[in-house]
């Protein structure tokens, strides 16, 4: 497994976060959903707001390439199968065969793919959670769809990397 994709992934919220929520673009109708300004953003330790932000995003890409990638059960289901990982092992052959046969292992490994994955964990996971924390913050639905459409954007764009560049065997 490429392991060093994840945290390349991981800066995927970082940049979509600094266009989605400047000013020019979504950040002036953000600040008043949240009743933040200018002055006040600026205020706090940038250094360990954007360090957490990048470590929890790396995380995030870790658990996102299960659910952008099929194949990822495969290898829940059979990693301790004998010969799991040995490509002369007669398992590994046999997924091989598979793949020749009905692209078990490379079907549906692409961008679109995961995108289309990302973006619905965004529409179905992401935004219920956003909105039953807006609910009891009594915040309007301006704030949770601002911030559906950032996950959506940013989670289809993670998915869609995954899935197309992560190897998983």
């Amino acid at each position: 497994m490429n392991w060093w994709l994840f945290p390349v992934v991981g800066l995927i919220p970082l940049f979509v976060g600094a266009i989605y929520y400047n000013e020019r673009v979504v950040g002036g109708l953000w600040m008043r959903a949240t009743g933040l300004d200018a002055e006040r953003l600026q205020r706090g330790n940038m250094l360990v707001i954007y360090g957490m932000a990048y470590l929890f995003s790396v995380l995030l890409s870790v658990l996102l390439s299960s659910f952008v990638i099929h194949q990822m059960a495969i290898g829940g289901l059979l990693s301790e199968a004998p010969g799991w990982g040995d490509g002369n092992s007669a398992l590994m052959q046999q997924l091989a065969e598979l793949d020749q046969q009905y692209g078990l292992l490379t079907k549906h490994r692409t961008f679109g793919h995961g995108a289309l994955h990302g973006g619905l964990t965004a529409l179905v996971f992401v935004s219920p959670i956003l909105a039953i924390n807006a609910l009891f913050e009594r915040r309007r639905w301006n704030y949770v769809l601002i911030h559906v459409g950032y996950w959506t954007i940013t989670l289809a764009l993670m998915g869609g990397v995954l899935c197309q560049y992560l190897k998983v065997f």
